[in-house]
């Protein structure tokens, strides 16, 4: 099978590389998927730049997470019916080395989700990490009807959908963005209004907003970067999420207010959250799928020998929605 791997950290065009590996066959409990789509998202690139020193302890690792294509072939104790389904896939590369930037991927069965004929394998190559953290940081700690939710990066891949989850569960949503086509985008999938995070005073913004009403919930891109702001516009009891912290990795946190403010502190890494919370995202997902009831946006797409293309513009910080690594 046409694949793509690396053997050692650095560069993505130093390290990547293109070429032939043995076609894979699904243990027992998996499920070979003919991918015709993958997407790097940023912990793919990462991983590929040396975030994970262990990682190639047990030799190359085929990259990327998230992927959809065909079930071609089943291993022992998994359904013959699910032969030529349509699925997603999701943490393909995960406490593994064999992920979704090849022609085939042997993976649990239980990690390739239907993908509903609707959506096309690109969108359905969107969905393992932003679709379902954005799903998770939403819904984590219930229903959010007639909350002011407060969504940091909207323009971001998980912005992007956890502005169309609270949406749609009945929450006013105030975002960040950066640029004018950033915020008009934002506004067209439901946002109710937008600030410039690139402003100092932003969080008060959130307040000019929203008329003084305090936020709820905050689900947060950048933790230790913004939340001198954030802690300006969350209301006492609220809730902060977040799922990323790059700019200030180790945060130092002003605890006594954060204590006065009685704040729950969620961090969310899709990997690791708990197996009920990936089977609601993915019911939910599909429900949307179904109805056509999601927006996505597309970067980029590229074919698997200009893979190294393609993590590069995943680092560069200027793709706006997922990329699109294709094997036709």
């Amino acid at each position: 099978m046409k694949a793509a791997w690396f053997e050692r950290f650095g560069a993505a065009e130093d390290v990547l590389i293109t070429g032939e590996l043995p076609t894979p066959a699904p243990a027992p409990g998996e499920v070979l998927v003919r991918l015709h789509a993958s997407s790097p998202n940023p912990s793919d690139v990462k991983k590929r730049a040396g975030a994970a020193p262990g990682l190639l302890d047990a030799g190359f690792v085929v990259p990327h997470s998230d992927g959809a294509g065909v079930i071609t072939a089943v291993g022992e104790g998994v359904e013959a019916a699910r032969l030529g389904e349509r699925v997603w896939v999701y943490q393909a590369q995960h406490g593994r080395r064999f992920g979704a930037a090849a022609e085939y991927v042997a993976i649990d069965a239980s990690r390739a989700a239907a993908l509903p004929e609707q959506a096309e394998f690109a969108v359905g190559a969107c969905l393992g990490i932003p679709a379902m953290t954005a799903h998770r940081t939403v819904f984590a700690d219930g229903p959010i009807s007639g909350q002011r939710v407060l969504v940091t990066g909207g323009a971001g891949r998980v912005g992007w959908y956890a502005i169309q989850w609270a949406v749609a569960a009945g929450a006013t949503v105030i975002t960040t963005a950066s640029n004018a086509a950033d915020r008009e985008a934002c506004l067209g999938i439901g946002a109710h209004a937008v600030v410039n995070h690139r402003e100092a005073d932003w969080g008060k913004q959130v307040l000019e907003a929203t008329g003084g009403a305090r936020i709820d919930r905050v689900i947060d891109v950048e933790f230790g970067a913004n939340l001198p702001q954030v802690l300006e516009c969350v209301r006492t009891s609220g809730t902060l999420v977040s799922y990323g912290s790059v700019q200030v990795p180790e945060p130092v946190l002003p605890f006594r207010r954060m204590m006065f403010l009685d704040l729950l502190i969620r961090l969310v890494i899709v990997y690791d959250m708990p197996e009920s919370a990936k089977q609601d995202a993915i019911r939910d997902i599909n429900a949307a799928l179904a109805a056509n009831s999601l927006r996505h946006r597309i970067a980029g797409r590229f074919a698997l020998a200009d893979i190294a293309a393609s993590h590069r513009l995943v680092e560069s910080g200027t793709a706006r929605g997922c990329v699109i690594v294709e094997t036709p």
